[in-house]
């Protein structure tokens, strides 16, 4: 009794382990230092990211010679591809390598990215010499070049100087913005808590199907029927109680005399591809109940990759000028930065006590992860608005070179704090909600559909715009989003999303009102060790 007292007084509980396989140590592993260390490593790497990211589509009109929708679909494409990784590394993460290996090797892919695009854009791109900048476009490139560029980016995605013309510089200080993450990443080693990789989340989804399919047949007036609820947990994982919704899931739980016989057969324990515990089931369950409402965020992530795209190209195209300095247009990204950390501090300070007061239903409880989101969608909708209004007035304003406006860029900013505001709110509360609602099991899966919703955005903004390019360019029109933007109406591309957002949002109201919260008892490692206490 004494060493097991010891033994949880010395070693974590939740099941991490050191380096080596072995119980991870209190004293020794994790705290505050890996936690920076992982922190100040996610920021250099995000750095890195956005340093390319937010002038990849100036990069691709200046330097590849591709015109703005061809752009802007090329920038969306990558960004989704970018994304949709994360559902690859949560997959790997939990069912082989676990989350530092797989952390470690693909931030590696990264910094390779990052080292081609620097080496070919200075190599093979900017031809002839002095190219890449609003007045001095590129040459064509070849079919090799061109693969060349393609497979650095879409290295990045596994894992300001540009708009003077500086390109190689921008991408170079980006590479080593990663490489410093990664090296800050590898020094912790020996400090971090890793976690054993479990088995595969879709094993254990696609086991709940299959079983309930087996037993279709079975009658579906079952209350009184043994429900198989296994004894043996998983540590940290926590018993979900059983819900009436999905009945037909629940015959994968169903105790059968065939069951029973081939556990006899067997000699060990049930065939969990005929039949599967009720936690298990409701894990199922849970998923199923969360893609009504991952769906209704999918509408949010076109609107928000504009500010990488449409935003730029907008911004390119009005007066830049501050007397002699010029102002790069990704660079007004800034302000959705400054915006969301404001709208953080302020809703954590100031707007969830005062929520909280006013709330009578719940006293002392601000809003929920689902009315945060759906805030989100509503200013996500002004956001639209406002750059269709801006960019009325900036056609108003055109002048006679090609994409040039007298208006200032800084009638940019409106638009670029409201998406920084909707950031808070949806992106925030998305995380937090499927994080909360996700069995124990299938955390990084929960954190990788927040990803993937970013990834099927870009997708969908792709799509729109091409099918918007088609039918706006009949009968020799210009279209919507030319290469001149000012033989276009890129507002009607806004207000469009505008009005797709607001439906979007109609469409989650329903979906909120019938979604039912998770209900789980304490974790196993809880109760366990409360036992050995």
């Amino acid at each position: 009794m004494d060493q097991k007292v010891r033994q949880f007084e010395v070693c974590t509980q939740d099941g991490s382990v050191d380096r080596h396989g072995n119980p991870a140590i209190r004293a020794k592993t994790g705290k505050w230092l890996s936690a920076i260390l992982i922190l100040v490593n996610q920021g250099l790497a995000t750095l890195a990211f956005f340093g390319v990211g937010v002038n990849l589509v100036l990069f691709l009109t200046r330097v590849m010679g591709q015109d703005n929708a061809e752009a802007a679909n090329s920038v969306s494409k990558w960004t989704g591809t970018v994304y949709i990784f994360s559902l690859l590394g949560a997959f790997l993460s939990d069912s082989y390598w676990g989350r530092y290996k797989t952390c470690a090797i693909f931030q590696g892919s990264f910094v390779v990215g990052l080292v081609m695009l620097s080496f070919s854009t200075a190599a093979l791109l900017l031809e002839p010499s002095g190219c890449g900048v609003e007045e001095s476009p590129c040459k064509p490139h070849s079919t090799f070049k061109t693969v060349i560029f393609y497979l650095s980016v879409y290295l990045i995605a596994l894992g300001y100087f540009e708009d003077q013309g500086d390109w190689p510089l921008g991408f170079w200080a980006s590479t080593g913005s990663a490489f410093a993450g990664l090296v800050l990443f590898l020094t912790g080693t020996p400090k971090y808590r890793h976690f054993t990789p479990r088995e595969s989340p879709w094993s254990r989804f696609c086991q709940v199907l299959v079983a309930a399919t087996r037993k279709a047949k079975i009658d579906a007036n079952y209350e009184d029927m043994n429900l198989y609820d296994s004894e043996t947990q998983r540590t940290g994982d926590k018993k979900i109680l059983h819900t009436s919704g999905f009945r037909f899931l629940d015959r994968a739980a169903i105790v059968t005399p065939d069951d029973d016989a081939e556990k006899v057969e067997s000699g060990s324990t049930y065939n969990p591809w005929r039949l599967c515990s009720v936690t298990q089931v409701e894990e199922v369950k849970c998923v199923f109940r969360l893609i009504p409402i991952w769906l209704c965020t999918i509408l949010y992530s076109v609107v928000f990759t504009q500010m990488a795209s449409l935003f730029v190209e907008q911004g390119a195209a009005m007066k830049t000028n501050i007397k002699d300095f010029k102002i790069p247009a990704s660079s007004m990204s800034s302000f959705d930065i400054l915006s969301v950390a404001f709208f953080i501090f302020a809703y954590r300070r100031f707007l969830d006590p005062l929520f909280a007061r006013l709330n009578k239903t719940e006293p002392n409880k601000g809003l929920t992860e689902l009315q945060r989101m759906g805030i989100g969608l509503v200013i996500a909708v002004m956001a639209m608005i406002s750059a269709g209004i801006v960019e009325i007035y900036r056609l108003k304003h055109k002048g006679t070179a090609s994409n040039s406006s007298s208006l200032s860029i800084f009638w940019q900013v409106p638009q670029y704090m409201m998406i920084g505001a909707s950031e808070v709110f949806m992106y925030v509360g998305q995380l937090e909600f499927f994080n909360s609602q996700a069995p124990t099991g299938l955390k990084s899966f929960a954190s990788a559909l927040c990803m993937a919703s970013i990834s099927l955005g870009n997708y969908v903004s792709s799509l729109l715009v091409s099918i918007v390019m088609s039918i706006s360019t009949r009968d020799d029109l210009p279209g919507w989003i030319p290469g001149n933007l000012n033989k276009g109406h890129l507002d009607r591309f806004y207000f469009l999303l505008a009005g797709l957002t607001a439906a979007d949002f109609v469409v989650y109201l329903v979906c909120a009102k019938w979604y039912k919260y998770i209900k789980s008892e304490a974790s196993f490692s809880e109760s366990t060790s409360e036992e050995e206490v």
